[in-house]
């Protein structure tokens, strides 16, 4: 089983989206994140969804990416670069470009790739016990260049940098504070708040909560900046220091080889 991203139709227009990976914290698959790219430009192209409500099955939202699946591809960098430039990416791009508004019901871990998927999200609503982080400087390395610029643009510069720097990770009113969440509830009231949030955004104007995400989306990247925030990215994934040459390293072996030996990683 390498996990599933599930759609379901709910009452009033909204649609849940579901990460589910039984017995790994729903952490995120290759073929979930295909799925997920799938999942979101259907919602785009339908016409009668109002609002989409995403969360992780059981008691985590997403504990990062399925490091069981890294040897069969991460060491050689064509490899490497075609995850994360052609899955992730896909999926994750597929979320900033649909139009329909988005609620992350996060409880339990948000750790990786749930802070990618849930930096994508417009209203973000945690349980009191959940954990936020990125600590793959454990597993020898770094994060993609544009899942980088996402979450530092959801997180705060600061925060990212402690996520992939130290390894650091925080709670949910640590991340309230810092600005990431828009509420947090005990966690048994965290399914009951997102989808009261929503129904709330379900009920009002359908397009116009698409023009604003199109605005919003519009104004991250001023117009006099334009050419020059996209060609930044651009020359950091294809410029001449290739960001997956790391992929046949020794550290980059040695941290995940610690990982699914669970032992402490030397570098």
């Amino acid at each position: 089983m390498s996990g599933e991203v599930l759609m379901n139709a709910g009452e009033g227009g909204v649609v849940h989206v579901t990460l589910r990976h039984t017995g790994r914290l729903n952490a995120m698959s290759r073929p979930m994140w295909r799925q997920l790219r799938v999942v979101f430009e259907d919602l785009q192209r339908r016409g009668d969804v109002r609002c989409v409500l995403i969360a992780g099955e059981g008691g985590a939202f997403c504990a990062g990416g399925d490091i069981s699946e890294y040897p069969g591809f991460r060491f050689d960098a064509a490899a490497l670069r075609d995850f994360h430039e052609n899955d992730v990416w896909g999926g994750l791009n597929a979320m900033l470009q649909c139009d329909v508004p988005i609620v992350a019901q996060i409880s339990g871990a948000c750790m990786g790739a749930g802070v990618e998927i849930a930096s994508c999200c417009d209203i973000r609503v945690a349980g009191s016990g959940a954990r936020f982080g990125a600590p793959i400087a454990k597993l020898g390395f770094p994060m993609a260049p544009r899942e980088a610029q996402l979450v530092a643009g959801a997180v705060g510069d600061m925060t990212a940098r402690q996520m992939l720097l130290e390894a650091a990770t925080f709670s949910a009113p640590d991340m309230l504070a810092r600005g990431f969440l828009s509420r947090v509830v005990v966690d048994d009231m965290v399914a009951t708040e997102a989808l009261g949030s929503a129904q709330r955004i379900a009920a009002l104007a359908p397009q116009a909560a698409r023009m604003n995400k199109q605005t919003f989306r519009a104004l991250k990247v001023p117009v006099a900046l334009e050419n020059h925030a996209h060609s930044a990215i651009e020359n950091i994934v294809y410029g001449p220091a290739d960001p997956y040459a790391y992929a046949a390293s020794a550290e980059h072996r040695e941290g995940i080889s610690a990982f699914l030996d669970k032992r402490a990683p030397v570098f």
